[in-house]
């Protein structure tokens, strides 16, 4: 979630309540007195001292002696929109939903999503994922991929094995070439 702060004076601002720390997220709770369940769903909700805890959480990152009291925005300053991942989760869910009903057509759906674009912190992203899942899944191609030779396969094994001496390229699973002897116990 993404808490807009537009200061009458002042440039706007965005914060994105998913990087407070778990210690940040506890000094949020101690000054409000509201458990973090409550604040996140204020958040749902435009909840003023919600967004206003957590804006001046992240405000302290960079200005560490702000105090909470100095820190009091206006009701219109603070607003709430929906970050590039729950705008997805919430449009592909839309649709999946539509899948299962065929009185629903994807126009329908993507007309009624149209309200998540005016809650978007990226509305740019928001229209194209409609627009995109609203002309449905994509057609698997046809002759327009070049055909894959078929795979040669060993009589004796299917299982692909190397045939370089270059050493791998992983740390944490050296071959016996690489390894050293495990040192005996007995």
């Amino acid at each position: 979630m993404i808490i807009q702060y537009a200061p009458k004076e002042g440039e706007p601002e965005q914060f994105d309540a998913r990087s407070l720390r778990t210690s940040e997220a506890s000094i949020a709770q101690r000054t409000t007195g509201m458990k973090w369940g409550e604040i996140e769903g204020g958040l749902d909700t435009d909840d003023p001292e919600a967004m206003r805890v957590i804006v001046w959480v992240i405000k302290k990152r960079s200005q560490p002696s702000l105090r909470y009291g100095d820190f009091d925005p206006l009701i219109g300053e603070l607003t709430t929109r929906m970050d590039q991942r729950e705008v997805t989760e919430y449009v592909e869910n839309a649709f999946a939903m539509a899948e299962t009903d065929p009185e629903v057509s994807r126009e329908d759906v993507a007309k009624v999503l149209q309200r998540v674009v005016t809650v978007a912190a990226d509305p740019e992203h928001a229209e194209r994922l409609i627009a995109e899942m609203a002309r449905g899944p994509k057609e698997p191609a046809s002759d327009d991929a070049p055909e894959q030779p078929p795979q040669e396969s060993s009589p004796s094994s299917t299982t692909p094995t190397s045939t370089s001496s270059e050493e791998s390229g992983s740390d944490s699973s050296p071959t016996s070439s690489t390894s050293l002897p495990e040192p005996s116990t007995t």
